[in-house]
């Protein structure tokens, strides 16, 4: 049994209906029906949303995400309507809360990647393929890809796993005309994204997008949601340190994998046993990479 080592009590606001308690964020719904997304400070690892939060972890989720859809409102619409916090909220919600406009969700995780790790290695070691793209021999933990590939998922369940399919899948589920948008959208956006990371001394290995449709103007338009470009949802290496044939060091929730399936711990992840609570060390050195991600994205000291 996967989910929450210990499931959080969502906190009612006056003219809010609470709609959904995810790994990380709260979703309720305005009286006007748009969607008030809240980043917490929960952590999910392994399925399993962690007894620890990592403090200021929802604020740089939330402020990364909107300076991402900044830099890509060239390319492609977001769901932001504001960010001013629903009246009667608490004021902790101050810096982590997007009010959004409700879209009609493409139920597919649209995932980039421009390097091998993760699921996608583990994927091309047993066929030299991933989602069903044949990639050369050669390839190591940490290798540049030839060219950046598309390689979506299922969307899952909170304690249930995202389950890579091959295109041709989501052109089952959604249709030729959607899936090459998608596909498109998807390698369009993490180009962008590569190249701006890139000139601040940090590699994005892949990332995960999530689109939606709107109607504008009588027609409809795909549109980004959700977070972007974060460390929880994407792989940020630095640069000057990448070696391909390893695990690289990262700017994301790797550090607490690793110190949870260490010797430390003791835990066994493929058990039925609930992860323990993080280390004070490592609460800290967590909080410290997303800190110095958003520093060396943004340029922006935090405050």
């Amino acid at each position: 049994m996967t989910g929450f080592v210990d499931k959080p009590v969502p906190v009612e606001v006056p003219g809010l209906v609470h709609l959904h308690t995810g790994k990380v964020r709260d979703l309720y719904r305005n009286e006007a029906g748009d969607l008030v997304m809240v980043a917490s400070d929960r952590t999910s690892v392994y399925d399993w949303v962690l007894p620890t939060q990592i403090p200021d972890k929802g604020r740089i989720l939330t402020q990364l995400s909107l300076w991402w859809f900044d830099q890509l409102a060239d390319l492609i619409p977001n769901h932001v309507i504001s960010t001013d916090v629903p009246e009667h909220a608490p004021a902790e919600w101050a810096g982590r809360t997007m009010v959004c406009r409700s879209l009609r969700m493409v139920p597919v995780e649209c995932v980039a990647r421009g390097y091998l790790a993760g699921s996608g290695l583990v994927e091309y070691d047993r066929d030299r393929t991933v989602c069903g793209v044949p990639l050369p021999e050669g390839l190591v933990d940490g290798s540049e890809l030839p060219a950046p590939i598309f390689t979506p998922a299922t969307k899952a369940e909170v304690g249930e796993h995202d389950e890579n399919v091959t295109y041709e899948e989501v052109v089952r589920q959604v249709g030729a005309e959607t899936a090459a948008e998608l596909r498109q959208t998807t390698l369009a956006v993490y180009s962008r994204a590569r190249d701006i990371a890139r000139e601040r001394g940090i590699i994005l290995a892949d990332t995960k997008f999530e689109f939606g449709y709107d109607q504008i103007d009588g027609r409809d338009v795909l549109v980004i949601a959700d977070e972007v470009l974060t460390p929880d949802s994407s792989r940020f290496w630095p640069a000057d340190l990448w070696q391909p044939g390893r695990t690289q060091p990262s700017f994301d929730k790797q550090f607490v994998r690793d110190w949870l399936t260490s010797d430390a711990t003791g835990w066994d992840k493929s058990g039925e046993e609930p992860p323990p609570a993080l280390s004070a060390e490592v609460v800290e050195q967590t909080r410290a990479r997303y800190v110095e991600a958003y520093e060396r994205l943004t340029g922006t000291p935090w405050k």
